[in-house]
């Protein structure tokens, strides 16, 4: 194989494992919806907490930011994911402050507005007092800490599933879709050569992994127990 025809082989499956992420990752985007319609039916956020999607939207900027030609080219999939995602968190936010408490709806807004002013002071410090590598360097560590900060969240869930021996908290559609837009974008770094996607997708599709195991134990264990009950003497 020549190597004109090996790069253009190269860049085809680098483009499909994008864009195989940014599809499973619209999936996950999609996941919060049955949650905001209860929302909207019942006219109250009740127990639900906002705060998800607040730092959901701020690592979509971030990492949208990191996906720009500006700071880094060539990664644009990492850009359009990112885009789509802070728009459905941003109408996620804005759905949750109409229908919560005023208390909690002023709590919102303030922390709607500090997500967006540390986005805007991420974009000027990066374009204002950094070159091209520097900006690369400091916007992916940023979004390499903020996508493992997100990737760690399951670990409550997961230590939730192995207490309480269910999967009734973990939706495997959830975990699945987890797993493969890990994964995706995993193999979407190590193609592009960039540690700052890569890395952090590589603990994303590893804790992935960890929840469908635990999906399929706790899944079989619990079938088990219902084809063999336990009774009493």
């Amino acid at each position: 194989m020549s190597s004109t025809a090996f790069s253009s082989v190269y860049e085809v499956c680098s483009y499909a494992a994008g864009v195989a992420g940014n599809l499973f990752a619209f999936v996950l985007f999609l996941s919060p919806i049955p949650t905001f319609q209860r929302i909207i039916r019942n006219g109250s956020t009740e127990q639900f907490s906002g705060m998800p999607y607040i730092y959901a939207l701020l690592n979509c900027l971030i990492c949208l930011w990191y996906g720009t030609p500006l700071v880094t080219p060539g990664v644009i999939l990492v850009a359009t994911v990112n885009s789509i995602g802070a728009v459905f968190q941003f109408i996620y936010i804005s759905i949750f402050i109409r229908y919560a408490e005023n208390r909690v709806k002023l709590k919102m807004l303030g922390f709607l507005v500090s997500i967006f002013s540390i986005f805007g002071l991420i974009v000027f410090v990066s374009l204002r007092f950094l070159d091209s590598p520097s900006r690369q360097l400091f916007v992916g560590y940023l979004s390499v800490a903020s996508l493992i900060s997100m990737f760690a969240s399951p670990l409550l869930i997961i230590n939730l599933v192995i207490k309480m021996r269910s999967v009734e908290y973990m939706p495997f559609s959830l975990s699945l879709a987890t797993f493969l837009m890990s994964l995706a974008f995993f193999v979407y770094g190590m193609f592009k050569h960039d540690a700052f996607i890569y890395v952090p997708n590589g603990i994303g599709t590893v804790l992935g992994t960890v929840q469908l195991a635990l999906y399929t134990y706790f899944s079989s264990a619990s079938q088990e127990e219902s084809r063999h009950p336990l009774i009493d003497p």
